[in-house]
């Protein structure tokens, strides 16, 4: 695999090598030893899947305290625009964020530490998306940061009015109301 940084400290897109034939494909999504040797331990505890149709916005959600969680996300079916938000005040990406297309044609997986919200919109029919997380989900500790806080100014793909967006994600605070790391 390959191991990418990108402009957000800790923040990896993860490139697999894919070994196809005429039978389809084959390859490692996640490999303990050479996850370690490049990004460090990590303990990840669960594995979730969502499935979403074309629209959905998912984010931007995060954890607050010693509930926050670290994920390495991919998608197995369709195709997303993934984005983390660095969340950690003291850090000089603080409310900068990067986006990565994730998609089930190029397999990749974006890794994501504790400190940043989390969130991806659906660019295909339909997608299926999972991700590892490194700590339970605590419902006390979630936030929800609007989707178009002008603090963060994401730029999803597709326009608002195509955006489903659930009432938790509607009802997000701006960054500025955001307990941050």
């Amino acid at each position: 695999m390959e191991y990418r940084t990108t402009a957000l400290e800790g923040v990896y897109i993860i490139e697999p090598r894919v070994f196809e034939d005429s039978r389809g494909y084959f390859f490692e999504s996640f490999k303990k030893e050479e996850f370690e040797a490049h990004i460090g331990p990590v303990d990840f505890i669960q594995e979730n899947e969502s499935k979403s149709s074309y629209g959905v916005l998912r984010g931007l959600h995060f954890q607050r305290g010693d509930k926050s969680q670290a994920k390495l996300v991919r998608v197995v079916k369709g195709k997303v625009i993934d984005v983390a938000v660095d969340l950690r005040r003291q850090s000089p990406t603080f409310a900068q964020y990067v986006a990565v297309e994730l998609s089930d044609e190029n397999k990749r997986q974006l890794y994501i530490p504790r400190g940043m919200a989390h969130g991806f919109v659906v660019l295909s029919q339909e997608a299926i998306f999972t991700y590892k997380v490194d700590n339970v989900y605590a419902p006390e500790t979630e936030c929800c940061i609007r989707y178009d806080d002008s603090a963060i100014g994401v730029q999803w793909p597709i326009p608002t009015h195509e955006m489903l967006l659930s009432d938790k994600d509607l009802k997000g605070v701006a960054l500025q109301e955001a307990e941050c790391f």
